[in-house]
């Protein structure tokens, strides 16, 4: 899992995506494709859900405050974004071996 720690004001703070994280994301009405066409609520909400797994405890107006003061923020943007779209996308791993634990399917029409 990729992460991105970050310091601010001598505190540091380990942005990552979980599963758990993007799900929490998602039900709050937040949709990653949105960046572009709403790029003024999507971008603050994919920084502040990258706190979620490692710092819940972090109060919105902190993370407001760290985002206006950071540099870089385009490259970090497009690193959030890429990090969100691999957890997403983690559901559609396969399982590491082939066993016979493993779920089979098939069409049946």
């Amino acid at each position: 899992m990729k992460q991105i720690n970050l310091t601010y004001k001598d505190k540091t703070y380990t942005l990552e995506y979980t599963r758990g994280a993007v799900a929490q994301m998602e039900r709050a009405g937040f949709i990653v494709s949105d960046i572009y066409d709403k790029p003024v609520t999507t971008i603050p909400a994919l920084f502040a859900g990258a706190f979620i797994s490692k710092q819940k405890w972090i109060k919105p107006d902190v993370v407001e405050e760290i985002y206006k003061n950071i540099k870089g923020k385009d490259t970090l943007i497009e690193k959030l974004v890429e990090m969100y779209q691999e957890t997403a996308l983690s559901l559609l791993n396969e399982p590491e071996e082939d066993n016979e634990g493993n779920a089979a399917w098939e069409p049946n029409w």
